[in-house]
This record gives structure tokens, C-alpha cells and sequence, in this order.
């Protein structure tokens, strides 16, 4: 059966979405509105560090993000890099900072090319520092003098692909205190296109205010953007008050300086004072707060706790579509995937990018099986060995190996080499019978519980437009020792709702499945729509996904020295072990899935790798599992 398009699901998934345009919707729903800044890190580990950040903080539900600009060399590819990672992976709407000190023409269109090319359609433009070896700054040749010129160009060159902001000086800049001269300057830039203004960072609202109706008398109707800096540690603090020669409120040093040295004490108090200054903006009529992280968390985090803006029950995070869609250029009309990449959304989108059919092929029958190669960017394990082995310590069992999964599945781990984020709460209601297969060796690497039409506002399992419902087949994926596969096989067939596919590192593949075509197994009912049918299970990206599942159990096993009972273990089951998934079609019955490996357990469960690939005992047959071994100390017991 043929997928058929739901390009009309929301207008925001076929359209570029400009910062304007959120601004204004912030403005006519009165929701709480907000976006986060983050700046290229000097390290590789830093860069990477960023990333997993980013995409945590992703689900606090910023309306967008910027990237500031890293001028010269490697730390200005960093950040074209960090917008192409961001929009295509992450399916964070991302604004890229630009200055234009130092740079001339083509190094402006370079860098304004490759935002283009990243689906990127925001762009902050900026004159930037003047470089530190020159007293007075002198403009480069085809160079920009101001901002405004730059703004000029990128109107010009790219028409209203870019939506163009500017920054604003409530305190004034580094070299310019003049503030009639400052507010020209921002005429100048709003007349040349800008279309929103973001503040440099402050803590006196009542002089942004101030500055603000300033602003306004000049004719300056465009949006402005109040820059939020969140206190971390006092030390930080003032050193970044003092860098911006920010003026810091008298009532504020006192507060907290007799918690100075008490780091928690004071992100606490900064807290309460950065939430009452972002409430005094917000009852002077600001609808959006621009938070600039440095990189980190927790405080951002805690502001927006208390102003109560952190997605809830009772205000969940929206998305059109019940996986995390990349808004690179060309993929924002892409709305079906398959579900084996459900955990990993970056290789995904890596793995397809260069498609022939892409994003028209719909995964019917003109479906292009012109996979991405696995040495693509993203595709094999992440981390050092060092790292890894901190991570999941050495398996030297296939009870050890449960045991981490286990651990996963009880949010005592992060993540897993399959799944590179943390468990959601949508496994919850299948978390025990999860826990329970882990628990015998059967070791899951995905799954989602069925859904019987809950709202697409459910604050778990909603998406798309309101008034809608979602439904969803149960669907499992695991790990299987050989000596199982043949009687699991046996079960399934004699329960005709389900479908399976298995399949080893070297190709044995067997299935039951009708066709080798797409089966939907999320699917959405929308008033005035087609049904929407976004995640689906098929033959062709089946095995691909095998190729890169059974590649990421290699890096794991590779991450131990040659013969080390880790990697001997790890080697074996990747050598020797199925990759199965079974889809219940009836989602009446959620727990049918589980029920069918009820008494089954791998008979040898903590016997050593060694031991194990000596005697070739690490499978086991059904009937010997009546009385399943302990799992780290843990009785295990058999599905009822």
C-alpha cells in the first residue's frame, strides 16, 4: 500500500519559518515564547558535548536558537557546521549569527551560502569586535563598514529567504556610549531590512524599558528582543557584568553576595532575581525572552521552571509529527520514517540525505534503495574507548550485557550504543515487561506501546493539529540468541496479527511479512485531512538498519583490547545473534508482543565469554528455561 502525502498535516513543516513570524504568534497567543543561544566550543569533546546538550534541551521547547559567529578559520566553519547540525539533525529552528568585521565579500557569501544550504532562514547580522591588534578599525577591501552594510547585502542577495535581525544596545557598546547615535544606527539597519532587534545582555530592566520606548518614539516598529544572561556562579557572573560593562543593580549585589561562595546558593538566588526581571518585561508587554546559556543548563532551566514554561501535562510540548523532523533545506516536506531509527534521529537523516528518490518516493513502490554509506558522519559509536567503557564497564556475560540494559530502561543510564538519548516517558506503561525480557537475555534495542485513539493534545503520545487522534501498533525489536529465533518464529506464526522480520549480521533473513512494502504502524486522524501515516516498518530500510545495528555492537566489541572477554563476547553475539522485530497489526491486544516469549530465557546467562565461545553453550533451548538464572544478582522470571 502506497503512503499518500500529508504535506497540508501544519503549514510550519513545508515552509521555512521566520523568526518574525514566531514573534508574531507569540504576540497574538499570548503562549510563553522563548529561544537559547550557544557558541562554538574550543575542543572536539566540547563540540560533541554541545550537541547531546542541545538536543536535551531541544524538549524544553525553545521557539529557536542562535549559533554566535566564530570569525576566522576553523571556529567559523564551526559554526556554519553547528547550524547545518542543529536544523538538519536536531530539527532546531536556528538563527546564525554573522559579522562582518574582517570578512570580506566572498568569506560573507561563503558563510551565507552554506546557512542557506542548511535550510537555515535566519540570519543575526553583526559588525562584530574590531580585531584586538588594531587601535582603529580599518575596513577590509569589498569589506563591510557597519552592520547596516551587511544587512544591505544579504537583502539584496537573498531577497526574503532570510529573515534579518540586529542587535540593540540598551547600556550602549563597547566603543560607542552615544545613544542618539546608537538608536540612528538602528534606524539605518531596521530601513535596510531588518526585520527584529535582539538586546546585548543587561539586569536594569527599568533602563530597558526606558531604552525601549526610546526605541519606539524613533518609528522603530519591529520586535525586540530582551538578551537574558542566567547566573551559573557569582564569579561568572560578574565577570561577564563586567566584560559587557553591564550595570548590576545594587539590590542584586546584595543579595548575592553573602551566598558567593556557595555555587548552589547561587544559581538559587539568581533564580528568583533573573525571574522577577523577566516577569517585570513580560507585564510591560515582551512576549519573548532570548536566554544566552553559555553553553549550560541547569540555570536556563530553572528560570524557566519558575515562570512555569517548561512543557507539562498540562502544556505539552507540540510537534507535528510523533518523531523529531530535520528542517534542513529540502527535508521540512519529509513526513514518513521508518521506526527502526527511532532512537537515532542523526544517523538517520546522514543515512538518507543522498537518496536519488528523496523525499519523493514516499516508501512506495518508486522507494530508492540508495542508502547513505556506514562510514557517514554519525553513523558508527560515538565516545572514546575510554569513555564507553566508563559508560557500560566490561561485559564479560550476557547477564552483564542485560544488566546495562536493564539499567537503561530504569533511566540509570543515558543512553545505549542503539539509542543515543535517554528513555521516554512513552515507554512507561511497557517499562516492566521491558525490564522483565532484558532480565532473561533478550536484550531490546526499540519499542513503542500500542495506542487505542488517545487525543493529539495526550501530553505523551499526542502530535499533529488539534482536535485529532493518534493510534500506534505495538512494535518490539530486540537482540535474539540463535537457539531461540526458530521458536519465536513458531509463536508468531501462530498468532496471524503478527508480522516480524529477523535477520543476522551476514544476511539470513526470514519473515512473514505480505509484501516487502511499508506497514504503517503510527498513524493519525485529523478533522479535514487525509490519515496521516509518518512511521512505518519495510523490508528495503530493514536492512539497512541491520547493517548499522550490527555495526554499532562492533564498535561496542572493539572498544576492548583483542581476546579480552568483553570483546570476545560482544564479537560473538554480533557474529551469531538475530536482530528481530515483531509488529502486533491489531492494537487492541498491547500485550500480546510480550506474552509470546513467556518461559524463555538464555539458560546460560552468566556464564563467561570464554567459557561461552569455548563450548558454544551462551544460547539455550526453551525448555530448559523454566528456572531462568539470577541477572546481577536479581531472580529473573518467565513472561506469563
Amino acid at each position: 500500500m502506497l503512503i499518500r502525502s500529508a504535506l497540508a498535516l501544519m503549514t510550519t513543516v513545508a515552509i521555512r519559518m521566520h523568526i518574525k513570524e514566531m514573534l508574531d504568534e507569540a504576540e497574538r497567543t499570548k503562549a510563553p515564547s522563548f529561544s537559547f543561544e550557544y557558541f562554538p566550543p574550543k575542543t572536539a569533546q566540547g563540540v560533541q558535548n554541545l550537541y547531546d546538550r542541545m538536543e536535551r534541551m531541544y524538549d524544553f521547547g525553545p521557539k529557536f536558537i542562535d549559533i554566535t559567529w566564530g570569525a576566522g578559520g576553523r571556529i567559523a566553519e564551526l559554526t556554519t557546521e553547528m547550524v547545518v547540525q542543529a536544523q538538519t539533525y536536531f530539527g532546531l529552528e536556528t538563527c546564525m549569527h554573522l559579522t562582518c568585521t574582517d570578512m570580506g565579500l566572498e568569506k560573507v557569501n561563503d558563510a551565507l551560502q552554506k546557512a542557506y544550504k542548511a535550510g537555515c532562514t535566519n540570519i543575526l547580522a553583526l559588525r562584530g569586535d574590531p580585531p584586538r591588534d588594531q587601535d582603529t578599525w580599518i575596513v577590509t577591501d569589498e569589506g563591510f563598514r557597519y552592520a547596516r552594510d551587511l544587512v544591505k547585502h544579504i537583502k539584496e542577495t537573498y531577497g526574503n529567504h532570510f529573515d534579518i535581525g540586529v542587535a540593540g544596545y540598551p547600556e550602549g557598546c563597547d566603543d560607542n556610549k552615544d545613544e542618539d547615535l546608537l538608536l540612528d544606527h538602528l534606524k539605518e539597519k531596521v530601513d535596510m531590512g531588518a526585520s527584529f532587534i535582539v538586546t546585548q545582555m543587561f539586569y536594569d530592566v527599568d533602563n530597558f524599558l526606558r531604552w525601549v520606548r526610546r526605541v519606539r518614539e524613533r518609528g522603530i516598529v519591529i520586535p525586540i528582543i530582551p538578551g537574558i544572561m542566567p547566573i551559573a556562579t557569582y564569579a561568572s557572573f560578574l565577570r561577564r557584568a563586567k566584560h559587557m560593562n553591564c550595570k548590576v543593580p545594587e539590590e542584586w549585589l546584595a543579595a548575592l553576595d553573602p551566598v558567593k561562595n556557595d555555587d548552589g546558593a547561587v544559581r538559587e538566588m539568581g533564580r528568583k532575581l533573573v525571574t522577577e526581571m523577566c516577569r517585570k518585561m513580560l507585564d510591560a508587554g515582551l512576549r519573548h525572552l532570548h536566554f544566552y546559556t553559555m553553553n549550560l543548563a541547569q540555570a536556563t532551566r530553572m528560570i524557566l521552571e519558575e515562570l512555569n514554561w517548561m512543557p507539562c501535562a498540562d502544556r505539552p510540548r507540540k510537534q507535528p509529527l510523533p518523531w523529531k523532523q530535520s528542517l534542513g533545506l529540502g527535508r521540512r516536506d519529509e513526513d514518513v520514517r521508518p521506526i527502526f531509527w527511532r532512537n537515532r534521529n542523526k544517523s538517520y537523516v546522514t543515512r538518507t540525505q543522498d537518496w536519488d528518490e528523496f523525499p519523493n518516493g514516499r516508501w512506495g513502490d518508486s522507494r530508492s534503495p540508495a542508502f547513505g554509506e556506514l562510514d557517514a558522519y554519525g553513523i558508527g559509536l560515538t565516545g572514546s574507548n575510554e569513555a564507553n567503557q566508563k559508560k557500560w564497564g566490561a561485559p564479560v556475560c550476557v547477564g552483564d550485557i542485560a544488566g546495562i540494559f536493564v539499567r537503561y530502561l530504569k533511566k540509570e543510564l543515558e543512553t545505549l550504543p542503539w539509542s543515543e538519548a535517554p528513555l521516554t516517558s512513552e515507554a512507561d506503561s511497557i517499562k516492566d515487561d521491558l525490564v522483565n525480557l532484558n532480565q532473561r537475555g533478550l536484550l531490546t534495542i526499540n519499542s513503542q506501546p500500542a495506542v487505542n485513539g488517545v487525543k493529539s493534545s495526550h501530553p505523551v503520545h499526542g502530535w499533529g493539529p488539534p482536535n485529532g487522534y493518534v493510534y500506534q501498533k505495538s512494535y518490539l525489536e530486540l537482540l535474539v540468541a540463535p537457539e531461540l529465533v526458530g521458536e519465536i518464529i513458531k509463536r508468531v506464526h501462530d498468532h496471524p496479527d503478527l508480522t516480524y522480520y529477523a535477520v543476522t549480521r551476514k544476511g539470513d533473513l526470514r519473515s512473514n511479512a505480505p509484501t516487502d512494502g511499508p506497514n504503517a504502524v503510527t498513524w493519525g486522524v485529523f478533522p479535514g485531512k487525509e490519515i496521516v501515516q509518518p512511521t512505518i516498518v519495510e523490508s528495503v530500510s530493514f536492512m539497512a538498519w541491520r547493517d548499522e545495528a550490527f555495526r554499532l555492537g562492533v564498535d561496542w566489541a572493539q572498544c576492548f583490547d583483542a581476546d579480552s572477554p568483553s570483546r570476545v563476547l560482544l564479537q560473538n553475539m554480533m557474529d551469531t545473534w538475530y536482530l528481530v522485530n515483531i509488529v502486533n497489526n491489531d492494537f487492541h491486544q498491547p500485550k500480546t508482543i510480550f506474552n509470546l516469549f513467556g518461559g524463555f530465557a538464555v539458560k546460560d546467562i552468566n556464564k563467561s565469554a570464554i567459557a561461552g565461545a569455548a563450548t558454544k553453550t551462551n544460547g539455550f533451548h526453551p525448555k530448559e528455561a523454566d528456572a531462568p538464572e539470577a541477572v546481577n544478582g536479581t531472580p529473573t522470571a518467565a513472561v506469563a
